[in-house]
């Protein structure tokens, strides 16, 4: 026993020669067998596993859209369609694979905020909720580059729109844009850099999160009471337990993940983007995928352009410094009253500017909450994004005070057995 976990031991002689040089069983053994866990996890600790099924989902099918898809601003269109209709099983690939950006960005959302309400980026996970971020912000760049690749209507003005912001920034904003267009508009030079960036962020997801899961089985699992283990009373194997609880959840995410590819592939997809890009023709509305609506609708929010990139750059990178914002030494927001409120008023300003980002202008600008255009109010939500992690972390912190913790994770469920 080492530390109170069993020793791999191999049992073969190919397992043995292979174990004397290169280890790769005993480290599956130690970090995904025997690998001691807060057993106190919960249904919304199973997001990881998640994620990473999600990951190999798209970069299986990926590769098989790669082999028929042509980069060029004349044929990307056809080749889309020709993917559907001509190849064997290719709606099948394709209907996967845009329908699993869909799962992937759910999961990663409901991952953030998970950590965000449990204290997952406090000392000592510093690391680990830092690469996470980046992770995200590495999904983001992948799903923009994808989303234009199909060079319908609305893929080429998205592109258009956002790579033009890059524009408005001071010294480096034009030579910036130019080289991502390939030239001086959006145009077949675009795409082609675009699909070449789109193959290769799936590598980059893959180190990041090599390094994001190396860097938790250093300082271990967070858990739902925020506290660090006590001994083995406070833990068990990964497998099966958790493996087991993974597979169960997964499995129920799967069958929504079927459900959609199957009976409403195109339930999220502009009907604008069926026709293929015209330079000549705007679209009446362009609006981006839905995960990206919240960041939509603060840039539509601020009145100036440069601003707006200030804003919507100040809003991808502000999770970064949770760990040093935060001023609480509780983790959990189970014991702090105060945040758990902050919390969810956080989680419905995210919601009210997805709301936002998805009506159409004319009703941004007149409509709203008693009289209030929803303009004004995707500003006031812009504004309380930024003030939950620049003011309420660092004050509440200093002034709440948090109910009792626990001592143990078992201890709850100890007082519950004695008193029964």
């Amino acid at each position: 026993m080492a530390d109170g976990q069993p020793i791999y031991r191999p049992k073969h002689g190919l397992t043995r020669w292979l174990d004397s040089r290169l280890p790769l069983p005993r480290l599956v053994y130690d970090q995904f067998v025997v690998y001691p866990t807060p057993r106190n996890l919960n249904i919304w600790y199973t997001f990881g596993a998640m994620l990473a099924f999600f990951l190999a989902v798209q970069i299986v099918t990926g590769i098989v859209l790669a082999m028929h898809y042509v980069a060029d601003g004349s044929l990307a269109f056809a080749s889309v369609q020709n993917i559907v209709r001509e190849v064997s099983y290719g709606w099948l690939i394709r209907s996967l694979h845009a329908t699993g950006a869909t799962m992937f960005f759910v999961a990663v959302y409901l991952h953030l905020f998970r950590g965000l309400y449990y204290g997952s980026y406090k000392a000592p996970r510093e690391i680990v909720w830092i690469l996470g971020v980046l992770i995200y912000l590495a999904m983001v760049a992948t799903a923009f580059l994808g989303y234009v690749l199909p060079w319908g209507q609305m893929s080429y003005w998205a592109a258009t729109v956002i790579t033009s912001l890059f524009g408005s920034l001071p010294l480096v904003g034009d030579s910036l844009t130019q080289w991502l267009w390939g030239g001086y508009a959006v145009g077949s030079p675009t795409l082609t850099r675009f699909y070449a960036l789109h193959t290769l962020m799936p590598f980059v997801i893959c180190a990041l999160v090599a390094l994001h899961i190396w860097a938790l089985h250093v300082v271990g699992n967070n858990n739902p009471a925020g506290i660090d283990v006590a001994g083995e009373q406070d833990t068990l194997p990964f497998h099966p337990y958790f493996t087991v609880k993974d597979a169960f959840f997964l499995s129920l995410f799967v069958i929504v993940y079927a459900a959609l590819v199957f009976y409403a592939p195109d339930a999220l997809v502009s009907p604008d983007n069926s026709s293929p890009a015209n330079p000549l023709v705007t679209p009446a509305e362009i609006q981006p995928e839905w995960y990206f609506l919240p960041y939509y609708a603060m840039l539509r929010a601020i009145p100036f352009k440069l601003l707006g990139v200030a804003v919507l750059l100040g809003a991808f990178i502000s999770p970064l410094f949770a760990p040093w914002l935060d001023s609480s030494k509780v983790r959990s927001c189970r014991y702090r009253p105060l945040m758990r409120w902050f919390f969810w008023g956080f989680v419905a300003a995210c919601l009210t500017l997805g709301y936002i980002g998805s009506q159409p202008v004319a009703a941004v600008l007149h409509l709203g909450v008693a009289s209030l255009p929803l303009v004004w109010v995707g500003r006031c939500a812009t504004l309380y994004f930024f003030a939950y992690f620049w003011l309420v972390m660092p004050i509440l912190g200093r002034i709440e005070v948090p109910d009792p913790t626990p001592e143990t994770i078992a201890q709850p469920v100890l007082i519950k057995e004695g008193a029964a």
